[in-house]
């Protein structure tokens, strides 16, 4: 099995340098990690401190770990951090890391690949996010008996690794010195299947979001555009989801002023957006605090804000849900206590599901419902305020797996 886990490592590699002609995203793949642990050499310094190796496939993976960085970086000043992406959209975004000394692609799962890794990173503990289950880079580090962990992991009954064809991947779960999971089904999956290094800390967004309360969310141009009016934010929007939203816009409150902050913000989408729409609307990028605020929706054409604007949100759609590409963060709008609305394809994502079973989350099939829960939303101060007063219990109740990571992996850091 692992001499076809091998092969496909390899065949992968080809089939990325092909398709790197055709797709801008491989081409920052396969270019990305061109040389790389030659430039590695050279770029990571000579470690001085105790130095702690952190993977995650993407940007929403990386910003789980945020708070245990922020809260190791606090607690050993001199920690040197090394951050590793296996996607572009992680590292393009992130490069530029204030917490890191390096950040960098992580190089192909080949036993080569991993053994050059290690060696130039030479980390003292390793901590890999929520699905990163490398089987070559965990052999290595457990024949180094170096302390990994996996956090925010979360597994289901029909996982791919608990299958026939999983096997050789699930075995490398044993690798891990501990399993931090997300929801007590993920743990229960995991004993099921004999996995006992495991146990219960939480989400870290919870602990991530909580954080933005105390950042300044201010945005003047949010500000001045909503008014005293409602606000509905339609956050992270896929088309799947903009059909549904702009074609309902004419039977929505009148006073009602609409925030949409699509996925991709691209120039052609932004004009397809623009084409689907019967009602006043700007850019975002085309306004300053000097405009004529006097319209209706605004889009948002930029990304890096959407955090912040759902603080000044009445209620929020948060996209991804309603086809396949696969729900977005509602834990950003629900820490400012906003009533959330989201697709019905939700059901693999714990905390949507914890939401549900809680009251807190309102499942929107079509344009019949998008309109008829909008408006009830908006006319019904009770039942607005209910689900607020609901949603921000939920995020203070699960806040605090950081510390619980924390008080197990702290240990590996001390002098």
């Amino acid at each position: 099995m692992k001499f076809l886990y091998d092969l496909f490592i390899h065949i992968l590699q080809s089939l990325l340098t092909v398709l790197a002609w055709v797709s801008p995203k491989m081409k920052l793949f396969v270019s990305g990690r061109k040389n790389l642990l030659r430039k590695l050499e050279h770029t990571i310094p000579q470690k001085k401190n105790k130095r702690l190796w952190l993977h995650a496939a993407s940007l929403g993976e990386y910003e789980q770990a945020l708070p245990i960085i922020r809260a190791l970086k606090e607690k050993n000043p001199n920690l040197e951090i090394i951050v590793s992406f296996f996607s572009p959209s992680g590292y393009e975004i992130r490069k530029n890391n204030e917490w890191a000394i390096c950040t960098t692609y992580l190089p192909l799962d080949t036993p080569k690949n991993a053994k050059a890794f290690l060696k130039i990173v030479n980390p003292d503990l390793i901590l890999f996010v929520k699905y990163e289950i490398w089987p070559n880079y965990l052999k290595v580090i457990a024949k180094n008996d170096l302390p990994c962990y996996l956090i925010s992991a979360v597994f289901r009954k029909n996982h791919f690794l608990f299958t026939k064809f999983g096997q050789f991947i699930r075995k490398a779960l044993n690798s891990f010195n501990h399993i931090f999971v997300q929801d007590q089904n993920s743990l229960n999956v995991l004993n099921a299947n004999g996995f006992l290094n495991a146990s219960w800390a939480g989400d870290t967004r919870y602990d991530r979001v909580i954080q933005q309360l105390q950042q300044d969310n201010h945005l003047p141009i949010i500000k001045s555009f909503k008014k005293n009016h409602k606000l509905l934010v339609a956050g992270s929007t896929w088309p799947t989801d903009e059909k549904v939203i702009l074609s309902s816009l004419n039977e929505l409150p009148k006073d009602l002023k609409i925030i949409i902050a699509p996925h991709q913000v691209d120039e052609n989408h932004i004009r397809k957006i623009e084409s689907m729409l019967n009602v006043s609307y700007r850019r975002y990028s085309q306004i300053d605090l000097k405009s004529d605020f006097d319209f209706k929706l605004l889009i948002i054409d930029n990304i890096g804000i959407l955090s912040r604007i759902y603080a000044y949100a009445d209620l929020a759609y948060v996209g991804g849900a309603l086809g396949e590409t696969g729900l977005h963060n509602i834990l950003e709008p629900a820490v400012f206590g906003v009533p959330i609305c989201i697709g019905p394809n939700y059901h693999k994502y714990p905390e949507a599901n914890l939401f549900k079973a809680a009251g807190a989350l309102q499942i929107i099939e079509n344009t019949t419902d998008f309109k008829k829960t909008i408006n009830r939303m908006t006319s019904d101060e009770i039942y607005h305020k209910k689900l607020s007063e609901k949603t921000q219990n939920i995020v203070n109740q699960q806040a605090g797996a950081t510390i619980r990571i924390l008080n197990k992996i702290g240990q590996h850091l001390k002098r």
